[in-house]
């Protein structure tokens, strides 16, 4: 662990937050989980705390708070504000309530589905009414939220919609200590623009300090005062990494498609057709190219209240093929994969997988259909049941769709997560014991397991550092060349850059992009004709 210092803002007097030796180990074995890290963070302040994926920045974070998950403990350190200190238990809790506003990672794990978004940013404002509603609107509008989306429940946002929401709800109440995880991962450029401002407006105010985790080097470079990076060294996920890029993936490409890959649906001639009964073809004849594994016609898609986000658009996946889609928050990208998947039939159109009608919802879809078209979600809290051990719910598809029996379902589990940069030891947790990045991968390796023709990937690469990310990417490019075609929703430029062809979803169409690099990010604020961004 180190700490460095970024030229601003030095507060001079006593700390607001400060932290000493705080170390957080797993209650069943002991393991450290987080070795002991000092804090200090000055009136005025932003600090930021980096490192990479697993190294514990978000325990640091619930640590501090004294809202670990269960099966982590503090165990040892203290914390202190103002000076006091604040003792784990009932005293934390009324700290928390009386002086912090906490945004979680995922935030659409902590937002009650059923309430309306104004009910959710303001139940902890403490004026009246009229004071909650005009507050409640103007953080909205600038965070960039469209005010219809007050009156919407949090079930029926985007994951970056629910992002900013859970950031409107914990600056609603002008909180002395503002602790961000990862504001931004789920957002594209101009609104990530959006939540920088606010986190800039509270530096050198006396009184108030911020705490930000981000893989962002450039948001933490525009923002922090200091920087405390996590080495993360010691971490069993660094071992798994290192394997992974020393050795070669092409054998485990061959046991994924000796092992897990079933026959793909294959279009079947109609009789009727100008092709039945045609002599077979001769040498000479160029080979048809094959149909595209996955293709949309006429998709129409809404949200739940009958809002439009997308008319009439069309896409193929070839076989092999790497499609990405982008455009703005909230526009429609995930929910075009939850079409896509079958999760939320759209409103109009037809799905075609190797060229023959896929049923739009997954209860018409037959066992063979869903094993081929995988979605590996963004909601890394939601996709994984808290229930299951890591183990259990990558071993889940392997029986389903192969009938892998016990011991050998083991041995691929434990391929499967060194293949997504994992230690295999992980396969005895549970998803609370994980970082974002971590249960992010688990749900890719889950999504694997099935052995699919389509691999269907919400923001891949979100919550990861760039090491992590770049193992991420470098898998899917080797595992489509025989394996899955992958379409990613992204808002990442380095994500995009690797795929074939990019689709943008903006203004209810899917229009071709031209090709981007990571040097060109994808910046949307082009689309706009006011300074900030709404959501279509």
């Amino acid at each position: 662990m180190t700490v460095r210092a970024h030229e601003g803002l030095v507060a001079t007097d006593a700390p607001l937050l400060a932290a000493e030796g705080l170390t957080v180990r797993r209650a069943l074995d002991g393991t450290t989980v987080l070795p002991p890290v000092d804090v200090r963070v000055g009136p005025g302040q932003v600090l930021a705390v980096t490192g990479a994926s697993g190294a514990g920045k978000s325990t640091l974070l619930r640590a501090l708070l004294d809202v670990l998950p269960e099966g982590l403990h503090r165990a040892a350190g203290t914390v202190r504000w103002r000076g006091v200190a604040v003792s784990p238990g009932r005293t934390a809790r009324r700290w928390r309530r009386a002086r912090c506003g906490w945004l979680a990672q995922d935030p659409g794990a902590a937002l009650h589905p059923l309430w309306r978004v104004d009910r959710l940013i303001g139940e902890e404002f403490p004026g009246d009414a009229a004071a909650r509603a005009r507050r409640v609107e103007d953080l909205m509008h600038r965070l960039g939220l469209p005010p219809g989306l007050a009156s919407r429940r949090a079930g029926e946002l985007s994951g970056g919609q629910a992002q900013r929401v859970a950031l409107a709800r914990a600056l609603c109440a002008d909180p002395e200590l503002l602790v961000l995880d990862e504001p931004t991962s789920a957002l594209d450029r101009a609104t990530a623009d959006l939540v920088a401002e606010e986190v800039r407006s509270r530096r050198g105010i006396p009184g108030r300090c911020v705490v930000l985790v981000t893989h962002d080097a450039r948001l933490a470079a525009e923002l922090a005062d200091r920087t405390l990076v996590l080495a993360g060294d010691a971490h069993p996920a660094a071992g798994a990494t290192a394997r992974y890029r020393s050795r070669v993936t092409a054998a485990v490409r061959g046991r994924m498609t000796r092992t897990s890959r079933k026959e793909p649906l294959r279009p079947i001639a109609d009789p009727a057709s100008p092709q039945a009964g045609r002599p077979p073809r001769t040498a000479a004849e160029p080979a048809p190219p094959p149909a595209p594994v996955l293709s949309a016609r006429g998709l129409t898609l809404r949200t739940p209240d009958g809002t439009p986000l997308l008319d009439a658009g069309d896409l193929d996946l070839p076989v092999g093929g790497w499609l990405a889609v982008t455009g703005r928050s909230g526009s429609g990208k995930t929910t075009l994969l939850h079409a896509l998947a079958g999760r939320r039939p759209p409103a109009a159109g037809e799905l075609l997988l190797h060229g023959r009608p896929l049923p739009a919802g997954t209860r018409s879809r037959d066992r063979r259909m869903l094993r081929a078209v995988q979605l590996a979600g963004q909601d890394t809290v939601a996709e994984l049941n808290p229930a299951h051990t890591v183990g259990r719910a990558v071993a889940r598809p392997l029986k389903v769709f192969h009938g892998t029996t016990a011991a050998a379902g083991r041995e691929r589990v434990r391929e499967l997560l060194e293949t997504v940069g994992l230690f295999a030891g992980l396969a005895g947790r549970g998803p609370a014991a994980l970082s974002g990045g971590q249960r992010r991968r688990v749900v890719l390796a889950r999504a694997l397991a099935a052995g699919p023709d389509v691999l269907l990937l919400d923001e891949p690469t979100a919550g990861l550092d760039p090491d992590s990310a770049r193992l991420v990417l470098d898998l899917l490019d080797r595992l489509r060349r025989d394996g899955p075609a992958v379409l990613t929703v992204t808002h990442d430029a380095g994500t995009a850059a690797r795929a074939d062809s990019v689709l943008h979803l903006t203004g209810r169409r899917l229009i071709p992009r031209p090709h981007t690099t990571p040097d060109h990010p994808l910046d949307e604020r082009t689309e706009h004709s006011g300074v900030r961004p709404h959501d279509g």
